[in-house]
């Protein structure tokens, strides 16, 4: 796995009693891992580490996920594999507390192959937010849940130390740059070459999918039966 570590100033702040009971300083500031200098054009890139030796030097603390469905279907069809989702939340968590692990998605109602896909989701470690697909141009379904992913990650900043974020999209960089300042770290984990500068430019660390792919995609012997609401037990 490859990961780009960033540095960048913060303006310090001072926390009101309120928040300081809601949320300790967080348990990843500590050494800088972007001391190194770099050479080349990208002062921001870092020469490749293994994910596991980055993990074992920071204290990610309390760790929330947030998860753009489609941003990461679209990256999937990319790479040429298919995501196994109890890998990828064991992998992204690796060994930090978990404070919960969101997927946001568009649903079609009428689409019972998706809905036993979600329900088996919530029953495997994730809480869904699901928004009507809506009719857009050329007879396309599309729905953003952009607004979403970036209010829960706002709303729940002075609960956990470290955010991950499955997306690669550029919108999402002001909500980023808006929990960075509130003191936690910020991990961005998507396709470097679909990805915004912008959201790289405001991240901790960057993470490319490719990278990591491996050990994150579904064996092809295997498979997971999803149950739908007509033949589940609720």
């Amino acid at each position: 796995m490859i990961i780009t570590n960033f540095s960048k100033q913060r303006n310090e702040f001072k926390e009101s009693k309120e928040s300081k009971v809601l949320k300790a300083k967080p348990h990843w500031q500590g050494q800088n891992l972007s001391d190194t200098p770099v050479k080349g054009k990208d002062t921001k890139m870092r020469d490749p580490v293994p994910d596991s030796l980055i993990f074992n030097k920071l204290n990610r603390g309390r760790v929330a996920i947030f998860i753009d469905g489609l941003n990461l279907f679209h990256t999937a069809l990319q790479l040429g594999i298919e995501i196994d989702y109890v890998k990828l939340l064991c992998h992204l968590t690796n060994g930090s507390r978990l404070l919960r692990a969101f997927f946001y998605t568009g649903v079609d109602i009428s689409n019972e192959k998706q809905q036993g896909f979600l329900l088996w989701m919530r029953r495997n470690g994730y809480r869904v937010v699901a928004k009507d697909l809506v009719l857009a141009a050329e007879n396309l379904k599309k729905s953003n849940l952009n607004v979403e992913i970036a209010v829960d990650m706002i709303t729940l900043a002075p609960y956990y130390d470290t955010a991950v974020l499955v997306s690669g999209d550029g919108d999402l960089a002001y909500a980023v740059n808006a929990v960075s300042r509130m003191g936690v770290r910020v991990e961005v984990v998507s396709l470097q070459t679909t990805t915004s500068e912008s959201l790289i430019d405001v991240a901790d660390c960057f993470i490319d999918l490719d990278s990591i792919k491996a050990h994150i995609q579904k064996d092809s012997n295997l498979g997971y039966s999803y149950r739908t609401p007509s033949n589940s037990n609720l």
